[in-house]
């Protein structure tokens, strides 16, 4: 057998066809084996890999966030010529910060479904601050303790949510408890036209930021006393399978918040 094994090691040392023929199948054996070590420690280290891609993620919501800020709108009446390098040309309106977030509870199937993260006050994490995911709306921060948040879904028949077509006309959208995968959205009148497969959007007028994506339509009815159209559509969050959330926080929504208190107690 050493004498066995001593031949197979000189031949495969050789240049010879055979030796040849036998390195490649040892490093085709090797290779298999760095293979499935490769995939198991890959395995093991997925959730360091996703953690580190919603952080990311979280960055650059919050890099676009900060151009979006910057209001170019163009006063087509009035015309003033305005220095290079002045600093007034712009308004910032809006300055959002988006803290990454790992969904640990969720339901969906209650009347008012609720949403646990492991985010909470340390982390900077308020009541009311607008929820999200990489594909669109989750909900509002309900309650806050030091490292957790509960968050109260958009699956919820006590809250809506201001929403726009995307011709700019305006409605809101409301969940009527049953499944988790159909919304609608209302007071919409019946002149608007709206086709299967169009995209809505939030507004500025809710707690999200606006333009985010909330659903698609996939069917309309008309409302014949009111003349309005009930648009049923579906979400584009998959709150089924929910695991990574972004937490949007408004920089500016206390100072709005306390002038439109403010207002409502002296009209």
């Amino acid at each position: 057998m050493v004498l066995e094994i001593v031949c197979f090691i000189f031949i495969a040392r050789t240049n010879t066809m055979q030796g040849n023929d036998v390195m490649s199948s040892a490093n085709s054996i090797a290779g298999q084996l760095y293979q499935k070590q490769n995939d198991v420690v890959y395995y093991f280290d997925l959730k360091r890999l996703n953690d580190s891609l919603v952080n990311e993620n979280a960055k650059l919501r919050t890099h676009i966030a900060r151009y979006s800020s910057l209001d170019t709108l163009k006063d087509t009446e009035v015309k003033k010529v305005i220095a290079k390098d002045d600093s007034t040309r712009v308004i910032r309106y809006a300055n959002y910060i988006y803290h990454s977030a790992r969904v640990i509870n969720n339901s969906v199937s209650a009347a008012n479904n609720y949403i646990t993260i492991n985010r909470g006050s340390a982390d900077g994490i308020k009541r009311n601050m607008a929820v999200v995911s990489g594909t669109g709306i989750v909900g509002k921060v309900a309650y806050v303790s030091a490292h957790f948040a509960s968050v109260l879904s958009v699956l919820s028949i006590k809250q809506q949510v201001s929403a726009r077509l995307k011709d700019g006309t305006t409605g809101y959208i409301v969940w009527e408890g049953a499944r988790p995968d159909v919304m609608v959205l209302k007071d919409i009148p019946q002149y608007v036209k709206v086709k299967r497969g169009d995209s809505v959007f939030t507004t500025s007028y809710s707690f999200f930021p606006a333009d985010i994506m909330i659903g698609t339509v996939f069917r309309t009815e008309l409302i014949k006393k009111n003349n309005l159209q009930l648009i049923y559509m579906l979400p584009t969050t998959n709150f089924r399978n929910l695991q990574y959330v972004y937490v949007a926080e408004n920089k500016m929504q206390e100072e709005r918040t306390k002038l439109e208190d403010s207002t409502k107690q002296h009209p």
